[in-house]
Order: C-alpha cells, then sequence, then structure tokens
C-alpha cells in the first residue's frame, strides 16, 4: 500500500521565470553589448555543466555558492565581455539564477491541487531535490512548505548526498518512518529520479511536462494531475 509520495522540486513543482537569454538580452542591451550566437551556445553549454551542482559530500554550502559565482562569471566573460563583468555578472545572477532570484520561482498551476489531493488522503509527503541549499525557505516563501512531512536538499549539511545516491532516498525513508515498497517518487530526471528511486526500491514515476521523453519510462505523466487517478490512491487507502 502507498503511503507516501517523494517529489522532485525543479521542473516537478517548481519552475524558473524567463529563458536564460531573454535575461541576458536586457543586461546586453542596457550596457550596449551584442550576443553572439555561436558564443551564447558554446558558453550556455559550459556554464550549466560547471553550474550543475557541486558534491556536497566535499563542498561546503558557501564554496558551492562561490563555484556558481564564479561559473556565470566565466560565462559572462566567454561571451567576449571586457567592461563590467563582474556587474554583469552580479545583475545576470539576480535575474536568473535560483539562489539569488528566488522571487521569480513559479509554481505549476497543477502543484497545489494535487499536493492538497495527496495530503487529503492521508499519504505523507516528502520533497527529495539535487539543490545547491537548503530548500524550506523557498518552499515557505512559495506556500508550500506545510504540505510536506520533510523536505530533503541534496547539499543540506545534515543530508550530503545528491541523486542517484541512494543515501538521499534513504535519509527521507528513516526521518518518515516509511519502508521503500510504501513509496513512489515523482521526478523529471531520468538517471536522478528515475534510477535513484529504483535503486533503493522505490516505485519511480517520470513526469515529462514538455513532452520530451516519450518512451524513456513505463509509467510517464505530463501534469501532476495525473497522479492520483495513476496511484489509484482511493483504493489504496482502503
Amino acid at each position: 500500500m502507498v503511503k507516501a509520495v517523494f517529489f522532485d522540486f525543479y521542473d516537478t513543482l517548481c519552475t524558473w521565470g524567463q529563458p536564460l537569454i531573454v535575461h541576458l538580452q536586457k543586461i546586453a542591451d542596457r550596457y550596449g553589448f551584442e550576443i553572439d550566437a555561436a558564443r551564447y551556445a558554446a558558453a550556455r553549454e559550459n556554464l550549466y555543466a560547471e553550474a550543475s551542482g557541486s558534491d556536497p559530500t566535499t563542498h561546503a554550502l558557501l564554496e558551492t555558492m562561490q563555484e556558481i559565482i564564479e561559473s556565470y562569471y566565466e560565462f559572462v566573460k566567454a561571451l567576449g565581455v571586457q567592461e563590467h563583468v563582474e556587474q554583469m555578472t552580479w545583475e545576470l545572477l539576480q535575474s536568473a539564477h535560483s539562489l539569488f532570484a528566488a522571487n521569480a520561482a513559479t509554481l505549476y498551476e497543477d502543484t497545489v491541487p494535487t499536493l492538497q489531493h495527496l495530503r487529503d488522503t492521508g499519504l505523507k509527503l516528502a520533497i527529495v531535490s539535487n539543490w545547491d541549499t537548503p530548500l524550506n525557505p523557498l518552499t515557505e516563501r512559495l506556500g508550500i512548505a506545510h504540505y510536506f512531512d520533510i523536505i530533503v536538499a541534496s547539499h543540506d549539511a545534515r543530508v550530503r548526498s545528491i541523486k542517484p545516491d541512494p543515501h538521499i532516498f534513504n535519509y527521507t525513508l528513516a526521518a518518515i518512518s516509511v519502508s521503500a515498497e510504501e513509496v513512489i517518487h515523482v521526478g523529471d530526471t531520468y538517471e536522478a529520479d528515475i534510477i535513484g528511486a529504483q535503486g533503493v526500491g522505490i516505485r519511480p514515476i517520470l513526469i515529462d511536462r514538455d513532452g520530451t521523453q516519450g518512451g524513456r519510462w513505463d509509467e510517464t505523466i505530463q501534469s501532476l494531475s495525473e497522479l492520483p487517478e495513476l496511484l489509484s490512491v482511493a483504493e489504496c487507502l482502503r
């Protein structure tokens, strides 16, 4: 019987404002800088690789934040910017990065109704996220923290484990006193969420909001509103 649902955070419950290029273009216009498309594409690829999250087992929180700042600084330089690089970097971080632009976070329309429904059926809920800082302040700001029995971020000093590593899942299981067989995990990333959950015996469900992961996983949804029916929650709780 399903007793708990774990959720990934980013691109599962929440998304982030406008695309990077939109913020960058506004800054470029202010500073009279022209963005070269080819240089932007190469720099963006490197940025996402470098700013995707450090190893929480070896990096303290402030070290991780410093790495993110430096990766955006290198990104701006890679665009060919020669003047005001630090200032443009800071403006870009404040506009586009989740750690510095928390107000740009937006819940999907299906998030709150689904969380409320699952809570009403008596399920325990948790967030299990690869995130560079503790997530409690952000989820409180978004008004969803109260739905969860625990909110677990990979870079929390109490956790220090990044999906698909099993520890972050096992930590959450122990915290809310459920077994892996009693849990499903919903996330948008195949390796982190599907492989990670499977590795500890949790039933994974892939959320593919933009329909780009067709055929990757049997249990796939495009909206959280599909989740109650897929789980047959009412029947599971009889």
